[in-house]
């Protein structure tokens, strides 16, 4: 099923940049179609909008149904079960529980003189979450994008997800939009939906910021719109590593796998093991659960061309192989997860344990799902509070503090040529 690979043959470097780069942003093609999208937003608005939900959704909107009103609020609570409803508030409050650790209050340090530095946090205005419609609905991802800006105090959420052909919405994506308070929600997808926010539109209003993955049309619109707006990050498909022992379940880890290969078939699941016969026996677990699966197509195209198996031969080379990888999502299906944290410098979330399943994380854990992949998790973080909040530098002088190091700023200044710096200190002091 998965290829399996001794660390230190030939291969192994190739086949992880292979699996690293398998998301490229500079295909010239997609490209030039995202820059005609966001142009003719740029240009056009509302019009642009509903021509380009018309071709690529197949759904016919105009000013008075691209937002979505109350009543199919109303209708999407009738269409969902109450055991989803308790679930979504569950996530809600884990989420939020996790989030609100987060928060950072304002500071000002006092110093002699009457020199008064500190730093100001302020949430930002209006926010656009990009949920991602297409192959599957994600709920969840309106809650990972949704409650981290509600922790923080954004005054207005706008969401956009790509309608059905009829112009509906997922009735399940908009209970969880209603459930964490969005208060606007566009049936708009892909790089159109992104201009839409960016620029605004007779209909549509311009954020501040816009959070949350797509497919690459969505993230090449992205980097266009950052300048006009800020962007969370440039999110590429899904993945998983999975370091593993001996003591390591090969059903467990298999299931693993396979939950991140049915997301999409360019998706990459990763084992790297110090027991060479645990891999076989996942690999046998990989063939008999796969068949099992409702997305097994997707599933099995991810396998083959994005998976791999890993043989290590001891613990140090496959951390030091993850770090090099730096995944979104690493599992530690290891005897002592504990002794080897302290040597993971590069991942978006870890995973620790065999009970620590990876799609709790998706859902109810509490931490974000919303993670750097494609090796940014070298400088990236997952999605945060931090992210939805602006910070302000706060300076105050006093003559007498300003008289102590006034010498040393007209110094630099005069270095730098810059004559009118220096003078804006020297004529308070003549």
């Amino acid at each position: 099923m998965l290829k399996v690979i001794r660390v230190g043959e030939s291969g192994v470097e190739q086949e992880l940049n292979k699996i690293l780069n398998r998301s490229s942003f500079d295909n010239p093609n997609q490209v030039e179609s995202v820059q005609i999208i966001w142009d003719d937003v740029k240009a056009k608005g509302d019009g642009a909008i509903f021509e380009y939900t018309f071709r690529f959704d197949g759904a016919k909107l105009d000013s008075s149904t691209l937002e979505v009103s109350d009543e199919e609020i109303k209708e999407a609570y009738q269409k969902v079960d109450e055991n989803f409803i308790r679930a979504i508030r569950k996530s809600i409050e884990k989420v939020g529980e996790f989030h609100r650790k987060q928060l950072r209050e304002s500071w000002m340090d006092v110093k002699e003189d009457g020199v008064i530095l500190g730093q100001k946090f302020e949430a930002l205005e209006r926010v656009g979450l990009y949920v991602p419609g297409g192959r599957a609905a994600y709920p969840s991802s309106v809650v990972m994008n949704g409650v981290p800006a509600k922790v923080a105090g954004v005054k207005e959420i706008v969401m956009v997800s790509p309608p059905a052909k009829d112009g509906s919405m997922n009735p399940y994506t908009l209970v969880a939009a209603a459930e964490v308070g969005v208060d606007r929600i566009y049936k708009v997808g892909g790089a159109q939906a992104v201009a839409g926010l960016s620029f605004g539109t007779e209909t549509m209003v311009k954020v501040d910021k816009i959070v949350g993955p797509g497919n690459i049309y969505v993230t090449l619109a992205k980097k266009l719109a950052f300048g006009y707006v800020d962007i969370d990050m440039l999110a590429g498909p899904s993945e998983v590593l999975v370091i593993a022992d001996e003591s390591a379940n090969p059903r467990f880890v298999a299931a693993d796998l396979l939950s991140q290969a049915e997301h999409d078939p360019m998706a990459s699941s990763i084992l790297v093991t110090t027991c060479e016969d645990l891999a076989w026996k996942v690999n046998e677990e990989l063939e008999f659960q796969l068949a099992k699966l409702s997305r097994k197509d997707i599933a099995q195209e991810s396998l083959e061309n994005y998976g791999a198996i890993l043989i290590a031969k001891n613990m140090d080379e496959a951390i030091d192989l993850s770090n090099a990888f730096a995944p979104e999502h690493l599992e530690l299906e290891v005897e002592d997860p504990f002794a080897i944290l302290g040597k993971i410098k590069n991942a978006g979330a870890i995973f620790m344990g065999q009970y620590s399943a990876e799609p709790v994380g998706d859902y109810i854990a509490g931490p974000n799902h919303v993670l750097p992949t494609g090796g940014s998790a070298r400088f990236y973080s997952p999605l945060n509070v931090d992210d939805f909040v602006k910070k302000s530098s706060i300076i105050f002088y006093s003559k007498a503090g300003l008289e102590k190091v006034k010498d040393d700023a007209i110094k630099i200044a005069e270095v730098e040529g810059l004559d009118a710096h220096a003078n804006s200190i020297k004529v308070r002091f003549e």
